[in-house]
């Protein structure tokens, strides 16, 4: 069984065939799906669609890039949210210093919020760090939260160390399965087992044997099998491995609201 930790399945690339996606993951072996999302206006549709999916768990945040349209009364909106409960983390949230044209003060501004909500509702938080990992560190340094992931960790191994020294593991995806990603392959193959997920980010960052086409969750299975090939290990350590990590920094995956439906790790 696999976890894949980052999945935006509301997105608009899903419209046509969703519920197919959702079952074509399923019947790969990734039991969880996490669908964090990225704004106001979308809180409903993830925590709709996770009670629908079987196996779908999701996040409440609001991503930087969506920062230029929030308001403070989408903060306050995120709080009421949170209160509802439910969430397995507050999410995608975090900084981006890549995209041309963002409001670095108003994102950073944001970003250090959101993780004081996190803070006070007791949430692990789903890091966006896109050039933005020594930013984001100086920040969880000051507002200390409950660990969680940094997504589609790009960064060097002093970097890494310093999030897992905090309490965060680091999502591997498409992005590993390409052989000139030499930096992110050192680290998968080398970096402890407990800081290491597993993610898709679908519909983006598609991995090399689906290069130019739409990223889905069944895809993982794949994906895990490049972080297996690279720790020379089976692709069921793989999936036990990462399972549990997943369990460590996301502890609300163990058990969703769908009839009881615990997830216990395979023997």
């Amino acid at each position: 069984m696999l976890i894949d930790t980052h999945c935006h399945l509301d997105a608009a690339e899903f419209d046509a065939d969703r519920d197919a996606v959702a079952a074509r993951a399923r019947a790969c072996g990734v039991t969880r799906v996490v669908i964090p999302a990225v704004a106001r206006a979308n809180f409903d549709t993830v925590r709709a669609l996770a009670a629908r999916e079987v196996g779908c768990a999701f996040a409440s945040g609001i991503h930087p890039m969506y920062t230029p349209q929030a308001s403070e009364h989408d903060l306050a909106a995120l709080d009421a949210e949170l209160e509802r409960g439910g969430q397995v983390a507050v999410g995608e949230i975090g900084l981006d210093y890549f995209v041309p044209g963002l409001d670095g003060p108003k994102q950073e501004r944001f970003f250090a919020e959101q993780l004081k909500l996190a803070r006070a509702h007791g949430l692990p938080v789903l890091l966006h760090v896109r050039r933005a990992q020594d930013a984001i560190l100086r920040q969880l340094r000051r507002i200390r939260v409950a660990g969680g992931i940094a997504h589609a960790f790009n960064g060097s191994r002093q970097q890494a160390e310093e999030f897992i020294r905090l309490g965060f593991a680091l999502g591997f995806g498409g992005a590993m399965t390409y052989p000139r990603a030499l930096r992110i392959r050192e680290l998968a193959a080398t970096l402890p087992w407990d800081a290491i997920v597993l993610e898709t980010d679908a519909p983006d960052i598609a991995p090399e044997f689906a290069r130019g086409e739409r990223n889905e969750p069944a895809h993982l299975v794949r994906i895990a099998g490049v972080l297996a090939e690279l720790r020379a290990v089976s692709l069921q350590e793989v999936a036990e491995r990462t399972t549990q990590s997943a369990l460590r920094v996301l502890p609300a995956l163990g058990s969703l609201a769908h009839g009881g439906d615990p997830l216990a790790l395979a023997d």
